[in-house]
């Protein structure tokens, strides 16, 4: 039997893969879809909004290649606001480093907490104790151009880093004059002459051994910013006991604390003599933040 001639075989076009698009890279992320959008508007330079606008645009390799690493930075449990070097608070972007506490929420209440404490005294004196990333100390001298404030942390990494917040969001002609930042423990780098209208701290409050300690965000940021290793209160304890050295007549003294802390707080401030003392619920309902008043 005679064959036929053979018949060419079919080229067979290959499908064209699809570009990589930003909505691409969010759809296919492990992240949430909001810390998935962070890091993708970072990565890209872009905001929020253009990732609606531009999501179907095609992204090159190398911006493929810089979220791929972040987002697995975050899914080791690295925090966000350390991956992209900043986070919000009052309304300002701080710059956030491994070597201050990331500012969260809640501490809000604290700078809306002394602005009140202020709000009739002109030219008020400030002091924020254990000032981390500066973010009450800058946050309190933003609402408040004619402030002058102090802020001390024993850290100097941490001191650069609420320098820099204070030269980026601050302006330097500002009456109340630049924050007069300090090094040391609480009130040991302060001339003894120092007075203030009000005093605020957010200290190390997690008492040592504390899961949380071992869990989330927290293991990522520096631990002397969280717990004092003893029961929760002695850098509570420190702060109260100084303050009197400090405050004006009637100034004010106002401290963040943990969700069980505000009795406790509360007691120190009325053993050592201060007057109108009272906790302040954050927007969860939860006692954050206690003081009072020298009397």
């Amino acid at each position: 039997m005679t064959s036929g001639p053979l018949m060419p075989t079919p080229m067979l076009t290959p499908t064209p893969t699809p570009p990589v698009t930003a909505g691409a890279l969010l759809r296919a992320s492990l992240l949430s879809a909001l810390e998935a959008r962070v890091l993708v508007a970072h990565v890209l330079g872009w905001r929020r909004t253009e990732l609606i606008t531009r999501a179907d645009e095609p992204l090159d390799v190398a911006a493929q290649a810089r979220f791929r690493a972040l987002e697995a930075r975050r899914v080791a449990g690295e925090p966000i606001a350390q991956i992209v070097g900043a986070r919000e608070f009052y309304g300002l972007s701080f710059e956030v480093t491994p070597e201050v506490l990331i500012p969260r929420p809640e501490t809000e209440l604290l700078v809306e907490t002394a602005l009140a404490a202020i709000a009739a005294t002109p030219h008020a004196r400030v002091l924020d104790l254990g000032t981390g990333s500066g973010a009450i100390a800058v946050a309190i001298a933003s609402a408040r151009p004619d402030a002058r404030v102090w802020a001390v942390d024993r850290s100097p990494g941490a001191l650069a880093v609420a320098t820099r917040n204070a030269a980026k969001l601050l302006d330097p002609s500002r009456p109340g004059g630049p924050i007069a930042w300090q090094q040391g423990d609480w009130y040991a780098p302060l001339p003894p002459s120092a007075v203030f209208d009000a005093i605020v701290s957010n200290p190390p409050y997690i008492a040592a051994g504390d899961p949380h300690l071992d869990t989330g965000d927290l293991r990522f940021e520096p631990r002397g910013a969280l717990t004092d290793d003893a029961d929760g209160l002695s850098a509570i304890r420190a702060i109260v006991a100084g303050a009197g050295s400090f405050l004006a007549e009637y100034g004010h003294l106002w401290i963040e604390h943990g969700y069980d802390q505000a009795a406790q707080v509360r007691t120190l401030l009325a053993a050592s003599g201060f007057t109108n003392v009272q906790s302040r619920p954050d927007l969860a309902g939860i006692e954050r933040a206690t003081g009072g008043s020298r009397a």
